[in-house]
């Protein structure tokens, strides 16, 4: 805490050989406080905590500095990084969105530090110890993965997370896999974006997580990443199975019409008398006595008789035949 001018000018003149204050004790301001690098796949951002206040009408604003491994302290302004970062007033200083011409290189050891100005006031410089993105980043899982379920497999396809120079460094994939309520399995690692997992069991369902590690291959460093969120797919049968599920399918239509054919001989033998009543064909009225009934008023046997065929009264010729004694006695003895 610095003094008041009035307690040096107090010390002055009741002291005349006491120390004067230091020059720049009333030019200086709290400075910031906790800064922080936050390096997750691409993203790049420095961050703090603002300085206490002071008095002022005026905001406190900040300035953002870098520096390499050999090098002299630069400002973070467009030219250089493609982002400003010099009296801002905000409590953070984000790289992500910087140019890839301009930003910083992805191997390069980097220093950043930060202060707090207030006209021609100015705090001490904060620094935040040197990070090499590839280094220190933080992996997060692939992206857009897609599974494609095969005949006992599924294919897994997948970017990175984000985009790397793949002359220094590269990505290994591994995937965590297992049968519902199965063991875990995993397989890796894998260069390929395309990733095949065979041997599985026909329409059965297993889920999966991935996760990739970046590999730094010049230093032989290695940052494992994070695990994607699990996710459950059926793989399809082959054709054996489709046989066998076919055949089942008939087996199961023939024990059911089976059943359902036993089942009515049953109800059949049971219910006969029933069923002959309801398939029974009603008693119908004789023409001849509808024809009465519709015209009540003409006789009942001339109604009778009006469709009566003639056919059988009727002969076509007569023919007399006469016999001889004789043969009517051959005839009676026949008899």
């Amino acid at each position: 805490m610095r003094p008041e001018p009035w307690l040096w000018l107090l010390l002055l003149l009741c002291c005349p050989g006491a120390a004067a204050p230091p020059p720049d004790s009333l030019s200086q301001l709290a400075p910031p406080q906790n800064p922080k690098i936050h390096l997750y796949n691409a993203e790049r951002v420095l961050s703090w905590e603002s300085s206490p206040l002071n008095n002022g009408t005026r905001p406190v604003v900040y300035r953002v500095q870098f520096k390499y491994t050999t090098g002299n302290w630069h400002n973070v302004t467009v030219k250089s990084i493609g982002v400003n970062c010099t009296q801002i007033t905000a409590t953070e200083c984000n790289f992500t969105t910087a140019s890839p011409l301009k930003g910083f290189p992805l191997h390069f050891n980097v220093s950043l530090r930060v202060r707090a100005e207030l006209g021609k006031f100015t705090s001490a410089w904060v620094t935040v110890p040197w990070f090499q993105h590839y280094r220190n980043v933080t992996v997060g899982p692939p992206k857009n993965i897609s599974v494609s379920p095969g005949k006992n497999s599924l294919i897994l396809r997948l970017s990175s997370p984000f985009d790397i120079d793949t002359t220094m460094a590269t990505f290994w994939y591994y995937v965590h896999y297992w049968e519902e309520k199965g063991i875990q399995q995993v397989k890796g690692p894998v260069r390929s974006n395309s990733i095949l997992l065979d041997d599985l069991k026909p329409s059965s369902v297993y889920c999966l997580q991935v996760k990739a590690h970046l590999v730094w291959t010049i230093p032989n460093i290695t940052r494992p990443g994070h695990l994607s969120n699990s996710s459950c797919y059926k793989t399809t049968a082959d054709d054996s199975t489709k046989v066998q599920q076919v055949a089942l399918i008939c087996l199961g239509v023939l024990s059911l019409l089976l059943v359902l054919a036993g089942a009515c001989r049953f109800l059949f033998l049971k219910y006969r008398g029933l069923v002959k009543y309801w398939f029974h064909t009603p008693p119908s009225i004789p023409p001849q006595i509808e024809e009465y009934l519709k015209d009540p008023d003409q006789p009942i046997l001339e109604a009778l008789d009006k469709d009566s065929s003639p056919k059988d009264d009727t002969w076509d010729s007569v023919s007399i035949v006469s016999f001889s004694e004789k043969e009517q006695e051959n005839v009676l003895q026949t008899l």
